[in-house]
């Protein structure tokens, strides 16, 4: 089975879809088994080391503010909530009062893009994510790298 390394994870350009900021990571899946968008987005972000999910909330309700939901629930990814899905796609959402953050997650059958859309409620959302993506940009090729390497 084909190994892909974090090193597969590329930066890929994608429409803001009427949000501020978008960004995207598109990884292949050749040699992998197969698995739905969910899978996906459960993996990257639920299996994973107890402090790790621990810092990751920290970071996305203590930082940025986002409300999030239950950690365990079958609505809900790692707390944020499950706003569409089906096999091919999945999108998650959270809100904070300067800050709605969506990710969505596509896969086929050649590969998986991880995307990412904030809109900034005012200038306080703005000067908040200027922050944090430079965080966002190292994290999210991380725990996709981690994922696969837990797939293979």
């Amino acid at each position: 089975m084909a190994r892909t390394s974090t090193s597969a994870v590329r930066r890929v350009r994608v429409e803001p879809a009427g949000a501020h900021f978008a960004s995207a990571f598109a990884m292949p899946l050749a040699g992998l088994p197969r698995r739905t968008a969910e899978e996906w987005a459960r993996g990257t972000f639920e299996d994973t080391p107890a402090l790790l999910r621990v810092l990751l909330r920290a970071g996305w309700a203590g930082v940025l503010g986002l409300r999030l939901g239950p950690r365990t629930s079958a609505r809900h990814v790692i707390g944020w909530r499950t706003v569409e899905s089906r096999p091919g796609r999945i999108a998650v959402a959270a809100r904070s009062p300067s800050l709605a953050v969506r990710n969505v997650v596509t896969v086929d059958d050649a590969r998986l893009v991880w995307a990412t859309y904030v809109t900034f409620e005012g200038r306080a959302g703005r000067v908040l994510w200027s922050l944090a993506a430079p965080v966002h940009h190292l994290v999210v090729p991380l725990l996709l790298g981690r994922a696969v390497r837990r797939t293979a």
